[in-house]
């Protein structure tokens, strides 16, 4: 065999090693590379305003059992008052302004709510 023809059946001999299965974990099969997926966005809180306006703002409210919705005060004086229902949570009493209190619903269900210093202002928070 001369220097060439030696130094060529070499080549195809690693060629044909690297391209082969050997039983190392190499793969000729071509892979697509993933991409990461994104962080899960934040769930919306369940939010509630009492508006200068006099309206609660939604005016009603789905959320799911064991969240806690939050009641949002603007600078006029608002205050929620549950009709009775199984599973409804504490009132909140009072003339409140300003600030904002929560109150976690436990058990599915509807509860509607009236602020007693406007009667009119009625809403609603579903349970599922």
């Amino acid at each position: 065999m001369t220097g060439r023809t030696f130094v060529l059946s070499a080549l195809v001999c690693t060629a044909a090693a690297c391209g082969g299965s050997s039983g190392y974990g190499y793969s000729s099969t071509p892979t697509t590379p993933t991409t990461p997926s994104a962080p899960a966005a934040p769930a919306a809180p369940d939010l509630i305003n009492a508006t200068a306006s006099l309206t609660f703002d939604p005016p009603m409210l789905t959320t799911q059992v064991g969240h806690t919705v939050t009641f949002a005060f603007g600078s006029v004086g608002h205050n929620i008052f549950f009709n009775s229902a199984p599973g409804v949570p504490a009132d909140i009493p009072g003339v409140n302004a300003n600030t904002s209190v929560t109150r976690t619903f436990n058990t599915a269900g509807t509860y509607t709510y009236t602020c007693h210093i406007h009667p009119y202002m009625q809403g609603t928070v579903v349970v599922q």
